[in-house]
């Protein structure tokens, strides 16, 4: 039996993408960078390049698993459907008990389905080393990424570089954890050196996780060691369902790795993008010779300069006199707002649903 698995958390909204993005087909479901593929079509594909496809799993609101299905070559019982959305630490642990169940002896690796790797040969090598170690060790590993910039959209890992592990390289003992901080202490990171960003990637065995589970979110371990005989049952919708309403709604960040002490970073240089933003797209575009990246139909710009223009194919724009702005057009929606504004666009959404109608998110 081939003890490497997969979870891929496809459970986001993506509301910083709208109007491309919506709660009916999140980011994850959509090919934003025009490559070919979902941003889960292109996760799933990375996974099977690191373990076997029938030892992948894919996390994802109930509402969506037909998307996931429509979308990729898996088995039905090999999605699991979250009936709610409880952040990173409910899913993670569904998915490593249904796996734990068929595998005790299991390594895994979790990824999310909106990241961007374009570096696959640094991510399969990446992944291998946290495999390596998860398997001697009882070890929780975060992957991290080597700043080249200091951004403040990002969670920073501090580690110790003065320690690094004689047999794997790149891997050291994470110090601590940092949520966005602000630019004045970003830049302080980078000047240091021994910061990465936090990619939301982990590695680890089913053992060490659960253990965490048990010791530090004892209300989502609980629960699912009680009901472990369910898993795989026609009687798992209805737990599922039971369990997951009185869960706490808590990241696996902050729910386990900022407490545990047994946590490493391997860093790395993936090419990596959470591409949480249309900003982050921006930097994953190419651009013409006025830095305009022109996504989608023909668009004509004239006097404009470091926009991002996403249309629908098969239309035409003219765009005159627009600097820094990000402009998205879908047939019901149109979004135009500066680049420096666009953090805003959650709170706008709101103020949008309540004028016209929930449909519109």
């Amino acid at each position: 039996m081939d003890n490497r698995y997969a979870i891929i958390m496809a459970g986001g909204v993506g509301s910083r993408f709208w109007p491309l993005s919506r709660n009916k087909k999140p980011k994850q479901f959509l090919d934003v960078i025009g490559s070919g593929e979902s941003l889960l079509q292109q996760t799933f594909r990375r996974c099977k390049d690191i373990c076997p496809a029938e030892n992948i799993l894919v996390v994802t609101n109930a509402d969506h698993q037909k998307l996931v299905l429509d979308q990729l070559n898996i088995k039905k019982e090999r999605i699991l459907s979250e009936p709610f959305r409880r952040n990173t630490a409910p899913c993670i642990a569904y998915g490593t008990y249904v796996i734990n169940k068929e595998n005790p002896e299991a390594l895994i690796v979790i990824s999310p389905a909106d990241h961007i790797i374009t570096d696959e040969e640094s991510y399969r090598e990446t992944i291998k080393t946290g495999f390596d170690f998860a398997s001697s060790e009882d070890a929780l590993i975060t992957i991290g990424i080597i700043p080249n910039q200091p951004e403040t959209g990002y969670g920073y890992i501090h580690a110790d570089l003065k320690t690094p592990s004689k047999k794997f390289k790149n891997l050291f003992r994470v110090i601590a954890f940092t949520e966005k901080p602000d630019r004045s202490v970003a830049e302080s990171f980078i000047k240091s050196g021994d910061y990465f960003w936090n990619a939301g990637i982990f590695v680890w065995s089913a053992r060490s996780i659960l253990k965490s589970f048990n010791e530090f979110l004892p209300d989502i371990f609980n629960p699912f060691s009680e009901g472990t005989s369910f898993i795989g049952t026609s009687e798992e919708k209805d737990f599922i369902d039971r369990i997951y309403y009185n869960f706490p709604n808590i990241s696996i960040d902050y729910g386990i790795l900022e407490k545990a002490t047994n946590v490493y970073v391997i860093g790395a240089e993936l090419g990596w993008s959470d591409l949480g933003t249309w900003s982050s797209l921006y930097g994953h575009s190419e651009t013409d010779s006025n830095k305009n990246a022109l996504i989608g139909g023909k668009t004509f710009s004239h006097s404009s300069l470091g926009n991002l223009i996403s249309i629908p194919k098969g239309k035409v724009a003219l765009i005159e006199g627009l600097e820094d702005y990000i402009v998205v057009d879908t047939p019901d929606a149109l979004l135009i707002i500066r680049k420096q504004e666009e953090q805003k666009i959650k709170e706008y959404l709101e103020s949008i649903k309540s004028m016209a109608g929930g449909d519109i998110a």
